[in-house]
């Protein structure tokens, strides 16, 4: 079949691909900028790309008509600007239009379970798109799951930060709600299982995973299959607002996605009995197997996707391509080189930067400044990476986005998502024997100007250090 794929960029959908191209499928991936989604990675035989902004209803002529399924997993509930309940239906409407102008029979829409009375913003807005598609000319399948156990996946990553990191928690009250988690495998099976499926058209299903577990106890069982001894005590004090700093300041998720978590997690997440994992012949996974199966994934170094890649600087949104020429004009650099011992243990090294390798010298400031970007609202230091030894276009690497990453041309191009007065580049190359670091910094105004001179003494520290144990042959 021919499978229009969107949101190629985000968790779901990078744990989909891989499996629709191996069941043979022709895939047609929908992307707001190509240079944000690493082809190479896959084969290009059944795979094409094209750009789309969704939010733009005039760039969406290049959706082929020759088109059998359509997945919609679009959605905007970490975004750090406008309004996303809005942004959300304009998506869904333009994605129906457009789809209503193809040969598609059937959209599958991942969305999220809503049974509650009292829904939060972010289910109220998933469950308008769901309105949005059901009104159209072609059958839609509709899956709604809760928590997503994965390698990588929101609800995996933050809940291991806050066992992970502490031993004793005092937590708010929200944490005695009940849910169903669901492992990611069962939810691309679902997602695979349903394509083409005539009885689901038109039909709209709860995922979930064989246990019912309130937060707590999704964090206790985390702890045990850890092997780590963990007391909690739920407090009745802790405001929402309070509850989202604490979960800001404690895991590696922005405020505003915290913010939209402590609102979805009043309401009970519970599926509705339904025969469809029965249909497929799904068998579902226990959560303390998924989060087995997890760290397995995370031991060998297999994590395909990471909800952390998803979250992107706003300065993103205007365009991928312009970031990757580093400017010139009106910029402050700091260029140093180091003759190395052996390129190939270098690359290595510059490979594995970041996250639990640290920055090789002086990374305690890298810390620092990490967390005083954290009090302002930034990123910090806490997203680490999603691979120990591979990095890929687009990754998130602690407070950088990765803008190139070629293993040919020895060059590894980072750009800072931190909060600061201007725009920074950091940029690694090997030619021949000769290490270059290259920073680059384009001040805004004169705060920018003051910035830079501030912290060109510790550049000298931190750089000087860095490049010495890059250039090492001990690895």
């Amino acid at each position: 079949m021919k499978i229009l794929l969107t949101g190629v960029t985000g968790y779901i959908a990078q744990r989909l691909l891989p499996v629709l191209l191996a069941n043979g499928h022709q895939v047609v991936c929908c992307v707001r900028d190509k240079n944000r989604f690493n082809h190479k990675n896959y084969s290009a035989e059944n795979l094409s790309i094209i750009e789309v902004d969704f939010l733009k209803a005039e760039s969406l002529q290049q959706i082929p008509i020759d088109i059998d399924v359509a997945y919609y997993l679009i959605h905007s509930m970490s975004t750090q600007s406008g309004d996303f309940e809005n942004m959300e239906e304009i998506c869904a409407t333009n994605f129906k239009n457009s789809i209503e102008k193809t040969k598609a029979k059937q959209v599958i829409y991942l969305s999220g379970i809503s049974n509650a009375e009292e829904l939060s913003k972010h289910l109220s807005s998933r469950k308008n798109v769901e309105s949005v598609l059901s009104n159209a000319r072609f059958s839609l399948t509709t899956l709604k799951a809760g928590i997503i156990v994965g390698s990588g996946s929101a609800s995996f990553e933050i809940i291991r930060d806050l066992v992970e990191k502490l031993p004793f928690m005092i937590t708010p009250r929200w944490l005695k709600t009940k849910c169903q988690p669901i492992a990611i495998r069962n939810v691309i099976e679902f997602l695979i299982g349903t394509i083409g499926r005539s009885e689901t058209y038109n039909e709209s299903y709860d995922i979930g995973g064989p246990d019912i577990l309130s937060y707590k106890e999704m964090l206790l069982l985390f702890a045990k299959v850890r092997g780590l001894k963990r007391r909690i005590v739920i407090v009745p004090v802790m405001t929402p607002k309070i509850s989202s700093y604490w979960l800001y300041f404690v895991t590696a998720t922005s405020y505003t996605l915290a913010k939209n978590l402590v609102s979805s997690m009043k309401n009970e997440v519970i599926c509705q009995p339904n025969d469809l994992a029965k249909l497929l012949n799904i068998k579902l996974i226990k959560y303390e197997m998924a989060i087995a199966l997890a760290f397995d994934k995370i031991e060998q170094n297999q994590v395909l996707s990471s909800w952390k890649d998803a979250q992107t600087s706003n300065l993103f949104s205007t365009g991928f391509s312009k970031f990757i020429e580093v400017p010139s004009n009106g910029c402050f650099k700091d260029v140093r080189t180091i003759k190395v011992e052996d390129a190939n243990i270098s690359l290595q090294k510059i490979w594995a930067l970041g996250g639990k390798t640290g920055w090789y010298h002086g990374t305690w400031l890298w810390e620092i400044r990490g967390f005083m970007d954290q009090l302002i609202g930034g990123v910090g230091m806490r997203r680490g990476r999603k691979s120990d030894t591979e990095i890929n276009i687009f990754d998130a690497l602690d407070f950088w986005r990765v803008l190139l990453a070629d293993k040919r041309e020895q060059r590894l191009l980072l750009f800072a998502e931190m909060k600061l007065p201007g725009e920074a580049w950091l940029e690694l190359r090997i030619d021949g024997k000769i290490l270059t670091l290259t920073a680059t910094f384009r001040p805004l105004g004169l705060l920018g100007r003051l910035y830079w001179y501030a912290v060109l003494p510790f550049h000298s520290y931190i750089f000087k250090g860095m490049l010495k144990k890059i250039a090492a042959t001990k690895i």
